[in-house]
């Protein structure tokens, strides 16, 4: 193993906690900001097309969560079992479970490229999308999922790259691609100089290139041992199908429910769709938004994952628990300040996206709702990670199905029954927050997890 990764890979297990989340967390949090500037712009320079163009992103958006979602198919077996053996000092094996998770991404995202670019349009009917929103979204939505296997390949060196202890290779070759995106977006958009304008399908051919410029450069990285051990080839041509289930085993819990928590958000599309194009374009803003604080706390999510494997690998399932309830409790740090900026300056926030006093009233509204949610959402994020890294996935699914699953009857109640309108689909995803936090510290603090065998 390199001397940087080794040295970290002790630091994870023996070195100052708090430092160690920060090394860790902060190139995440990074990248993903990257990548939340990297949505912002494709909304933003969307945005002065109009409300028709953004829901067309907006309707747009739920399916591409549930492409991002399946990625959990993999990448959270991959960063249990190369970390766990990473922090037992067996680098064979863990170079054994990167190739096989490799393997298992290319293989998957071919598949859900083919079967998503034909049901594109099936898909979009279902959310109750206009005729004139899908004529938009359609050809936006088809590119994405033609870059599916980039963004799987993708993520399966960044899951082996951060099980490993590097979580700045990552975050580098992420930033690269935003900066590409934000570069292309507006050309593409709008066609300035030799590039054609492309309307809204242009932000989605600005992503497939950015993110095939950064497959690229994280794959040499793979190749020249940049992760800090020797792998050879990356694809393996004869796999085990026993360890690709054992991968597949470990994800599927979280895969499961993290489906579960987008597909309800196809029904919660069809509420806001209720109320018209404006409500949809209001959501698109505060889901923009809201995925700021998620990509945060995803950091920490990663941070809790490695540390949490590591230490279980070393046999010191103790500074596993600090481990994970400290990066909580810097998770709740950070995220009340975002409620802070949610709650006080929601009007700001939403004029940079729009100008339509429609949309701006309801996206205000969104922002303050969510804002009351932020550090239930923190905890609920890290201890996922935290789950996840000890290759215990059972309880975050057991507490997010029916989580998620209620909110669809609870919109419905507090719109229509209730009359809240709009805002009772706000309301739904802020209550519901609270409770899923709040069942998963109580069963994490149980320390069940600890004696999980992998």
């Amino acid at each position: 193993m390199g001397n940087n990764n080794e040295q970290l890979n002790q630091f994870v297990i023996s070195g100052s906690i708090s430092k160690t989340i920060f090394k860790l967390a902060l190139p995440v949090m990074l990248g993903t900001f990257m990548e939340f500037a990297l949505s912002s712009t494709d909304y933003f320079w969307v945005g002065k097309l109009g409300p028709t163009a953004q829901d067309a992103i907006t309707s747009s958006m739920v399916i591409i969560w549930t492409i991002f979602v399946t990625i959990s198919v993999f990448s959270i077996g991959m960063s249990a079992l190369i970390s766990r053996n990473v922090g037992a000092n067996n680098l064979e094996k863990a170079k054994f479970y990167i190739k096989h998770g490799i393997t298992l991404a290319v293989s998957l995202a071919i598949l859900l490229s083919i079967v998503g670019y034909f049901m594109t349009p099936l898909l979009l009917r279902f959310m109750g999308t206009s005729q004139n929103t899908m004529q938009m979204a359609i050809p936006y939505l088809r590119i994405f999922f033609l870059a599916t296997t980039f963004f799987y390949w993708n993520e399966a060196n960044y899951s082996a790259f951060r099980a490993s202890g590097d979580t700045k290779t990552p975050t580098f070759v992420g930033i690269i691609i935003v900066i590409m995106n934000m570069i292309l977006d507006p050309l593409f958009i709008f066609g300035y100089g030799p590039f054609p304008e492309l309307g809204v399908k242009g932000a989605s051919i600005a992503t497939f290139i950015a993110v095939f410029i950064g497959l690229i450069i994280i794959t040499v990285f793979t190749i020249k041992g940049k992760i800090g051990y020797q792998i050879g080839r990356l694809i393996t041509i004869k796999p085990d199908f026993k360890e690709l289930f054992k991968i597949i085993k470990i994800g599927l819990p979280v895969t499961t429910q993290q489906l579960v928590f987008v597909i309800v958000y196809w029904f919660l599309i069809k509420i806001v769709h209720v109320y018209g194009e404006t409500a949809a374009a209001a959501m698109g803003i505060g889901n923009r938004m809201e995925s700021f604080s998620y990509l945060t706390c995803f950091g920490f999510s990663v941070a809790a994952s490695t540390m949490v494997g590591q230490n279980l690998g070393a046999k010191q399932p103790k500074r596993a628990a600090r481990c994970a309830w400290g990066t909580v409790g810097i998770a709740w740090g950070m995220t009340f300040i975002i409620s802070v900026i949610f709650i006080i300056f929601p009007k700001y926030i939403a004029s940079i996206f729009t100008t339509e006093p429609e949309v701006h009233k309801m996206a205000v509204d969104y922002l303050i709702i969510l804002g009351i949610s932020q550090m239930a959402m923190a905890t609920e994020i890290v201890l996922e990670g935290a789950f996840s890294g000890a290759g215990d996935t059972i309880p975050p699914m057991v507490v997010m199905l029916p989580g998620s699953l209620a909110r669809i009857p609870l919109a419905y109640y507090l719109c229509f029954t209730l009359n809240w309108g709009i805002n009772g689909v706000w309301w739904t995803l802020t209550i519901t927050t609270f409770f899923k936090a709040i069942v998963l510290a109580l069963w994490f603090k149980r320390g069940k997890w600890k004696e999980k065998i992998i």
